[in-house]
């Protein structure tokens, strides 16, 4: 598709829907709002604001429904009852990608990373030294979303390698888990200048390639790393501190917001506050703590 000869909106338009057939997301420019038209439809999601998936919130006092109760572990459990509670958010109105987001047959994680191929599509690839795609167990029953790369990980093209990532390790051997049991990746692939926040049509543009690998690996728990991660999935423009903590569904996993290793690192009074989210999610995947030697 091409937009030469074209009007500027018509060629605006016409860039947009190349860009999302690079995607593989289709038919999200179909004229679903009666009189608009095809091209106003498209037009709007050149600032999308991403929306939740539907939340099953279940009524006050009622018991778990079936499929809550084999997500989680037994409500004898103090833990997996804690676990169970699920939260509805306020959220931004318009389009959202997300909405728009058509599964790709025969999808895989080698297919996502030929589909990005050498990024040229928002301002971050200017200063970008690699991209860093996400790195792990394919078929993790738990996935790290993260922020974006910071200077060690644009330097070596993995997520969470710097100072935060080896503190994200020691969380993850908390678990009783290894790095290469799980799966960990990034709102944005590349690094934002002077790890500045990732504007919002920098998420936009990028998002939709980590909402691909989430369909690809389809893991039991998502754990939000920061206000990034988890602002991007629920969309919302609330502050972490309104939601952490609490579950929710997102496209059939369970989901849960803490704090990013980076605040960690700076406030190290909040670790109690991530390891009893972890724990959370440790009795979700029927995980014990590790035993820590004593030094």
């Amino acid at each position: 598709m091409s937009g030469e000869g074209l009007p500027p909106e018509k060629e605006r338009v016409a860039a947009w829907l190349v860009y999302f057939n690079d995607l593989r997301i289709g038919g999200f420019y179909r004229n679903r709002a009666g009189g608009k038209s095809s091209a106003a439809a498209a037009r709007k999601f050149a600032s999308p604001a991403p929306r939740p998936v539907a939340v099953d919130k279940p009524p006050a006092k009622s018991p778990p429904s079936s499929a809550m109760k084999s997500s989680l572990a037994t409500k004898s459990q103090p833990q997996a009852a804690a676990a169970s509670k699920v939260t509805v958010l306020p959220v931004a109105h318009g389009p959202s990608l997300f909405e728009a987001f058509e599964r790709v047959p025969n999808d895989t994680l080698e297919r996502i990373r030929a589909d990005i191929g050498d990024c040229t599509r928002c301002r971050l690839c200017e200063a970008r030294n690699k991209i860093v795609f996400g790195v792990g167990n394919p078929r993790a029953d738990l996935v790290f979303v993260g922020e974006g790369p910071g200077r060690d990980e644009d330097a070596q093209g993995e997520p969470f390698v710097g100072r935060a990532g080896k503190l994200l390790t020691d969380m993850i051997k908390a678990m009783s888990l290894e790095r290469s049991d799980v799966y960990i990746a990034n709102v944005v692939k590349c690094r934002p200048p002077e790890n500045r926040t990732p504007e919002r049509d920098e998420i936009a543009t990028c998002s939709p390639f980590l909402l691909r690998q989430l369909e690809v690996i389809r893991p039991k728990v998502i754990v939000c790393l920061g206000n990034v991660a988890a602002q991007s999935l629920l969309g919302t423009n609330k502050s972490i501190s309104h939601f952490r903590g609490q579950w929710f569904d997102f496209r059939g996993s369970r989901l849960i917001a803490t704090y990013h290793p980076a605040y960690l690192l700076r406030n190290p009074a909040a670790k109690s506050d991530v390891w009893t989210d972890l724990k959370k999610v440790m009795a979700v995947l029927g995980l014990k703590a590790a035993r820590i030697p004593k030094r």
